[in-house]
């Protein structure tokens, strides 16, 4: 199993629905996540600097940053594009963050 962290922009006072939206996440989402290998993903906030840290293990062949060919997540990203910075296709704005320590 591989772990992948990777960061986000939030866009200053789109905290609270952040939150809500993630909140009452689309269960056809969480699904489609976890049948393709997506566990244990989490995402943390720094609010000094509203970038956005998450980090996922995967079991399978793709991480959530590879699934972006699915409508589901299509349709997601289209929903998150005002409260994120995104790319043209409204696909977040992500930064693949390397692992430089690991204590199991």
């Amino acid at each position: 199993m591989k772990r992948e962290a990777f960061k986000m922009y939030l866009k200053p006072g789109c905290e609270v629905e952040y939150e809500k939206r993630h909140s009452a996440i689309w269960p056809e989402l969480k699904k489609m996540l976890s049948d393709s290998g997506v566990c244990d993903y989490s995402i943390y906030w720094d609010k000094e600097t509203n970038i956005l840290f998450a980090c996922q293990k995967v079991k399978g062949n793709e991480s959530s940053q590879d699934m972006g060919h699915d409508p589901i997540v299509q349709k997601w990203w289209d929903y998150m594009a005002d409260i994120m910075e995104t790319n043209p296709d409204h696909s977040p704005v992500t930064i693949p963050l390397e692992e430089v320590f690991r204590m199991d």
